[in-house]
């Protein structure tokens, strides 16, 4: 006999992912990859969280914490709120998470039901429309671009948002880096509380910036944000993350928490208390990352990717590659195999336009970026 498989596990795959695994492969088989196909941090946690960590473990046993977290850390991510954005949060709006993974599960479970629509730049973050999808929640692709620079603005929203129960907004955006400034921000958040359509305002790469502030839906009416310690702060495999949730919120997240995942990982919640602690050795980081972003800017568009999206933060480069190709995910698998370049097809962000598309990572080593402007220059010659 045999037995169903549930519909809501088939979903399309996270596809750099498996551009990771490709790349595994092959750096056993010949040894020369250069990955710039995944968004994390080359670096591993600051050192005084490492040292927070070890600290915790030999004076506790790390048991389960509450579901939302230790009140230590909900405490600082509030204090946070306070000196970076000059926003007002309880503690008691904190909600710690296992990773933004963790966090939009418990987002879309507690702002949707099955069967309403939620609006989705295209191109996007792929999980943010399969976890929608597994939970029987309807993506509704809105197409941005370059006269939008890559974002939901009011306009674009104003033609595509009829019918929304939802909406996602990312600044810095994954896979383009593009940004909305502050009035454009709260002015996108206000529309979607006065039309009623929540808000979840994905906020991950804050603190990996290029010259431009970024901006906080946390003091916004029914806005839910999601952040994260994996990027700016360089915790990627620590697993943790958190919302800011609305008040009338926290009980609801507070029981899906406790029954999905019980809690989130103790010893990395003291290491996440004291990543608040490190900012030169993160700032660092980033301005590694601005180093890497200027090469490949500088170098691409003579190797031949004309058209960039802005890359205003977080740590990629979205390249229009449709005069080559209208395959994006042959494209990147033959690059990596005849270059050993690793990249990520645009199709994994966007379903519409993606084939078009690859993205960049320039979270590695500088001299990769350097490496790789080398290689592809010889490649497309």
């Amino acid at each position: 006999m045999t037995l169903k498989v549930a519909r809501r596990g088939i979903v399309p795959p996270f596809i750099v992912m498996d551009v990771m695994r490709a790349a595994n492969a092959r750096q056993i088989t010949h040894g020369d990859v250069l990955h710039l196909e995944v968004g994390q941090p080359s670096t591993g946690a600051p050192r005084k969280a490492i040292e927070a960590a070890a600290a915790a473990m030999a004076r506790e046993p790390l048991g389960y914490t509450l579901a939302l977290g230790i009140d230590p850390l909900r405490e600082r991510i509030a204090r946070h709120y306070s000196a970076d954005y000059g926003i007002s949060v309880s503690p008691e709006r904190v909600v710690v998470a296992t990773g933004s993974s963790g966090a939009f599960l418990l987002a879309f479970l507690t702002a949707f039901e099955a069967g309403d629509r939620v609006g989705v730049a295209a191109p996007s973050y792929p999980a943010y429309r399969n976890i929608l999808t597994a939970l029987g929640v309807e993506p509704v692709l809105i197409p941005v671009g370059p006269s939008s620079h890559y974002q939901t603005t009011i306009e674009v929203l104003k033609a595509h948002a009829e019918g929304l129960d939802g909406l996602i907004l990312a600044s810095p955006s994954n896979p383009t880096g593009s940004m909305l400034g502050k009035p454009a921000l709260h002015a996108v958040a206000d529309w979607c509380f006065e039309q009623g359509i929540r808000l979840i305002s994905d906020e991950i790469y804050h603190g990996v910036t290029y010259g431009m502030a970024v901006a906080s839906a946390a003091d916004r009416p029914g806005a839910i944000v999601v952040n994260s310690f994996s990027k700016y702060y360089s915790m990627t495999g620590w697993r943790l993350g958190w919302l800011v949730v609305p008040e009338d919120m926290v009980r609801a997240v507070e029981c899906l928490a406790q029954n999905l995942f019980i809690a989130p990982p103790s010893v990395s919640q003291h290491a996440a208390l004291a990543s608040f602690d490190c900012e030169e050795e993160l700032d660092a980081n980033v301005a590694r990352y601005a180093r890497n972003r200027d090469i490949l800017l500088n170098e691409l568009p003579s190797i031949g990717f004309k058209e960039m999206a802005p890359a205003d933060g977080a740590f990629y480069i979205y390249a229009d590659i449709a005069h080559w190709t209208a395959d994006s995910q042959e494209f990147c698998t033959r690059m990596l195999a005849e270059t050993g370049v690793a990249a990520t097809p645009g199709i994994d962000f966007d379903p519409l336009e993606g084939r078009h598309f690859m993205r960049f990572s320039f979270a590695g080593a500088t001299e990769d970026m350097i490496e790789a402007a080398r290689r592809l220059k010889n490649w497309t010659k």
